[in-house]
């Protein structure tokens, strides 16, 4: 969650129906190394194989990350 933080960025928005509203925007990708490590680390506690464990991993970038996340790394 540090990493999320870290990497998030507040944002304001004004709507007609609740007025002024403050959040916290995050960008899961930058924190992907970091995710990467906790699903390995899980996939050894769980006794899942390296074959479920591509699954988790490439589920996370196709869902988590954005479809064009490769793009956004060499755009950004």
């Amino acid at each position: 969650m540090t990493d999320l933080i870290l990497h998030s960025q507040r944002k304001e928005a004004y709507y007609a129906t609740t007025g002024q509203v403050t959040y916290d925007e995050f960008y899961p990708k930058y924190s992907k190394a970091i995710i990467d490590e906790i699903d390995r680390v899980l996939t050894k506690h769980y006794g899942f194989t390296e074959e479920e464990l591509d699954f988790i991993i490439n589920y996370d970038i196709k869902y988590r990350m954005g479809k064009d996340s490769e793009e956004d790394n060499n755009g950004d």
